[in-house]
């Protein structure tokens, strides 16, 4: 069954009792998240954060590399001044390695298009990682060493645990 499906209804619902039409688009708290796209994390929940506080850019692993652009428009055009950076625990990105997803998507691509996806899969780094707190680290290091990135910006990086829904600074 498609989710799609059930999005107009559910929206119906939310818009029953919707009450921030009125937020500006600057965050509030000038904070900006990266974090993962995986669906067990509710950055705004485990952080405290309401609607209208912080911008939350997610992506495969929460990786910041993949999140530059983002992080360059919410820093420049919209004021944010803090970068929070959250990987977790259980992560797919500690699954698997760049070659093995390349071997992957080209195994799986349609002979007409073979060469095309070799070429551009060949040249994808999939930012997978086999240390959680270092990759953290990393990316930490990556924005603070980031010439594009707003002097003085706070850079901090933590780890959220999917399994109690903890988090523990580790830069």
């Amino acid at each position: 069954m498609s989710a799609h499906k059930d999005f107009a209804a559910n929206n119906q619902k939310y818009v029953e009792t919707f009450k921030s039409g009125d937020l500006p688009i600057p965050p509030s708290k000038k904070l900006l998240v990266v974090t993962c796209m995986d669906a067990r994390i509710d950055a705004f929940s485990s952080l405290g954060l309401n609607l209208g506080e912080a911008h939350v850019v997610r992506n495969a692993g929460g990786r910041v590399q993949d999140a530059i652009r983002s992080i360059i428009i919410s820093q420049r055009l919209l004021g944010t001044r803090e970068i929070a950076v959250f990987h977790h625990t259980g992560c797919g990105m500690l699954t698997f390695s760049t070659p093995q997803l390349r071997e992957i998507v080209k195994k799986d691509a349609a002979p007409e298009h073979a060469t095309d996806i070799a070429q551009v899969v060949d040249q994808t780094n999939f930012l997978e990682f086999t240390d959680l707190e270092q990759s953290v680290k990393d990316d930490v290091e990556f924005l603070k060493g980031n010439s594009l990135l707003l002097k003085d910006t706070t850079v901090t990086g933590w780890i959220y645990d999917v399994h109690d829904g903890k988090v523990k600074q580790v830069a």
